[in-house]
C-alpha cells in the first residue's frame, strides 16, 4: 500500500503524481510521512571525506532525492572508504566544494527557502542563486557595479558576467531565460573583440591563492613530488601543472610561479580553495620549515587583456614589457602607478596577449582607475567571465571541474607537455602515466566545431550533449561556448572507443579522432560536426573571416 511523504502530499507535486500514475487515485493511503528532510545551498548532495578530520565520511542533504540516490551514494562513499576515491567523478557532490563561509545560519536559512521551490523548477543555462549573494566581493565591486557589472557566484565570490552598456534594458536582460540564443550575446561580442583587437580588463580576484614558503629546499621537494611537471626553474618562471592521484587524474589543475629559490605561488580555480588546501595539507610533512599560506584574500587579481595591454602596462611601470624584455610565462613584482609590489605575470588563461597583476588589496582600486585611465586612450573597456570562456574554448584550454577531473589524466587531454616524467624524482600519480604511456588512452578531450547549427534559430549547446561518430554515441561535451572569432559553436568533450560487439572501452588513438565523421545531438537534434585534437591555427595568428576558412582547415590539424 502506498506510503506518501509529506512533500508529495502538497499540491501541486500530489496532482502530477496522479497524471503520471492514474491508478494510485483509488488506492487507500495508509501512512502520511511528515518528517524533517535535509537541503543544500546548491540542491546537491553532500558527500566525501571531511577536510578538517581525515577519515571522518560525510553522506547527507539529500534535498528530498535520497530514496533515488541512496544506492548509488552509497557504493560510491563505500568506494571512497575503502579505497580512496570513488570509481566515478563525484566532484559536484564532494563535501570539499563548500567551505565556512557556507556554513552560516542566516546564510543557510535564506538559501534553503529558496532551494525548496527550485527543486521542481525548470533550470536555464547560466541561471543564478538570488540569495547568500554579495558574500564575498573584489575590492572593486562597488566601482564594477556602478559601471554595469551584471554579477554571477563561484564558491561565494561575486564575478562579472558581463557589463550591460547604457541604454540596455537591465530588468529584461536579468529575466530573461532561455536554450537559445542568450539577450547577452551581443554585448558578449564586443567584449571579446575589444579583448582581440585592443584592451580589457577582467577582474579575477576570485581565483584561488596559496604560497608556500620553506627556510630550505623543503617547499622545492615537496612540490616536486606532489606536481607532476618540473618546478626547479628558474626563480621569475611560471609552470603550468597539475596536482594528481595516485591513478594520474587531476586533483588539482594550476599554475605556479617561483618567487624566490625558497617561495613559490599557486593559482588554482576558485572552487578549488578547500580541496587544493586539505590535499596538500594531507600530504605535506609537519615541517615548522615548510609554510603554507592561503593567500586569497590578500590580493586583487586583474586580467589584462589585448594586444595594446603591453601599451598600457608599459605607461604605468615606465619598463619595457615587450616580448623581449617580459618574455611568456613571467614573473615579476612591479610598480604600477604609485603602487609597488604588484606581481605582474605574462599569461591570461586564454592564449590571448596580456598580463594578470595579482595587487595587495589596498592598492587595487589605485591600480584599476590608472589603468582605465591610461587605456582610454588604447579602448580599453570592462570584460566579464562569458567572454574568458569564450575566449578559453575556441583556444582549446580545458579548467578543472569542467573538462578536467579527478578521472582524467593529463595524456587524455593533450597535456603531455606538462608532465615530466624523468624530471629526476618520483611524483604522485608517475606510474600510472608510465602505464597508460605504454598501454594507450581509452579516451581524448576532443574540440568539435558545429558545422551547420544556426546561432539564431537552433538550441544551443551548453555541456552534457551526446557525441556520435559514424552514427554511434562516443562519449558527450563538458564545455561549449560560441566562438566570436570562428563564428560557430565550439564544444569540448572525450570521445571513447567503444567495441561494436562487446561495449568494452578500446584505446583511442589520433587517427581513431581524425578519421570519423562527428555528430553532437541537441536535445534530439543532430549538427555535423569537425573533431580537432589542437586549437586551430589562426587564432593565435590573426582574424579571418568566415567566408575565408576552409572546413577542410579545421580538421585534423
Amino acid at each position: 500500500m502506498p506510503v506518501l511523504c509529506q512533500l508529495c502530499w502538497s499540491e501541486p507535486l500530489l496532482s502530477s503524481l496522479l497524471r503520471r500514475m492514474p491508478e494510485l487515485e483509488t488506492l487507500e493511503i495508509v501512512k502520511l510521512v511528515n518528517c524533517p528532510e535535509t537541503f543544500t545551498p546548491d540542491m546537491r548532495c553532500i558527500m566525501g571525506e571531511s577536510p578538517l578530520v581525515q577519515g571522518y565520511f560525510v553522506l547527507a542533504g539529500m534535498n528530498s532525492a535520497g530514496l533515488s540516490f541512496g544506492g548509488g551514494a552509497g557504493k560510491y562513499l563505500a568506494e571512497w572508504m575503502v579505497h580512496g576515491y570513488p570509481s566515478e567523478n563525484v566532484w559536484e557532490l564532494d563535501l570539499k566544494r563548500f567551505g565556512a563561509l557556507q556554513s552560516s545560519r542566516t546564510f543557510l536559512r535564506h538559501r534553503v527557502m529558496e532551494v525548496m521551490p527550485l527543486l521542481c523548477d525548470l533550470k536555464v543555462p547560466r541561471w543564478d542563486f538570488q540569495t547568500g549573494r554579495q558574500l564575498r566581493t573584489s575590492p572593486l565591486y562597488d566601482r564594477l557595479d556602478a559601471q554595469g557589472a551584471r554579477w554571477m557566484e563561484k564558491h561565494g565570490f561575486e564575478r562579472p558576467k558581463y557589463f550591460v552598456p547604457p541604454g540596455k534594458d537591465l530588468l529584461a536582460l536579468e529575466q530573461s531565460k532561455t536554450f537559445y540564443k542568450p539577450d547577452w550575446f551581443e554585448i558578449v561580442e564586443s567584449e571579446v573583440k575589444c579583448c582581440k583587437e585592443a584592451v580589457c580588463v577582467i577582474d579575477m580576484s576570485s581565483f584561488t591563492k596559496f604560497e608556500i614558503t620553506s627556510t630550505g629546499d623543503q617547499a622545492l621537494e615537496i612540490l616536486q613530488y606532489l606536481f607532476s611537471n618540473d618546478l626547479d626553474v628558474p626563480v621569475g618562471h611560471i609552470v603550468h601543472t597539475g596536482m594528481l592521484n595516485e591513478g594520474g587524474g587531476y586533483e588539482n589543475d594550476c599554475s605556479i610561479a617561483r618567487l624566490n629559490k625558497r617561495s613559490f605561488f599557486m593559482i588554482s580555480p576558485t572552487d578549488q580553495q578547500v580541496h587544493c588546501w586539505a590535499w596538500l595539507k594531507k600530504h605535506m610533512p609537519e615541517d615548522s620549515n615548510l609554510l603554507l599560506e592561503d593567500v586569497t584574500w590578500k590580493y586583487t587579481a586583474l586580467n589584462l587583456i589585448g594586444p595594446r595591454a603591453v601599451d598600457v602596462l608599459s605607461e604605468l611601470s615606465y619598463a619595457p614589457m615587450t616580448p623581449d624584455h617580459f618574455p611568456s610565462l613571467f614573473c615579476k613584482e612591479m610598480s604600477v602607478g604609485y603602487a609597488n609590489g604588484i606581481r605582474v605575470m605574462s599569461m591570461t588563461h586564454t592564449g590571448e596577449p596580456g598580463f594578470m597583476l595579482y595587487i595587495p588589496i589596498e592598492y587595487a582600486l589605485h591600480v584599476y582607475n590608472e589603468v582605465m585611465s591610461v587605456g582610454q586612450k588604447y579602448g580599453i573597456r570592462n570584460a566579464g567571465y562569458y567572454a574568458l570562456r569564450s575566449l578559453r574554448i575556441e583556444k582549446f584550454f580545458a579548467f578543472w571541474g569542467q573538462d578536467l577531473n579527478t578521472l582524467t589524466t593529463p595524456l587524455e587531454c593533450g597535456r603531455e607537455s606538462r608532465v615530466k616524467l624523468e624530471k629526476g624524482m618520483d611524483f604522485i600519480g608517475r606510474e600510472a602515466l608510465l602505464q597508460q604511456k605504454q598501454n594507450g588512452v581509452y579516451k581524448r578531450l576532443t574540440m568539435f566545431i558545429l558545422d551547420d547549427h544556426n546561432t539564431d534559430l537552433d538550441l544551443w549547446p551548453w555541456w552534457g550533449e551526446p557525441i556520435y561518430r559514424n552514427g554511434q554515441y562516443v562519449g558527450k561535451t563538458t564545455s561549449s561556448a560560441y566562438s566570436y572569432t570562428l563564428e560557430r559553436h565550439v564544444c569540448l568533450g572525450f570521445v571513447h572507443n567503444f567495441s561494436e560487439d562487446t561495449g568494452e572501452e578500446q584505446v583511442v588513438t589520433a587517427d581513431f579522432i581524425n578519421r570519423g565523421e562527428y555528430e553532437i545531438d541537441i536535445a534530439g537534434h543532430r549538427f555535423q560536426a569537425k573533431a580537432k585534437l589542437y586549437p586551430v591555427a589562426s587564432l593565435f595568428t590573426h582574424r579571418r573571416r568566415k567566408d575565408d576558412m576552409e572546413l577542410s582547415d579545421l580538421h585534423g590539424k
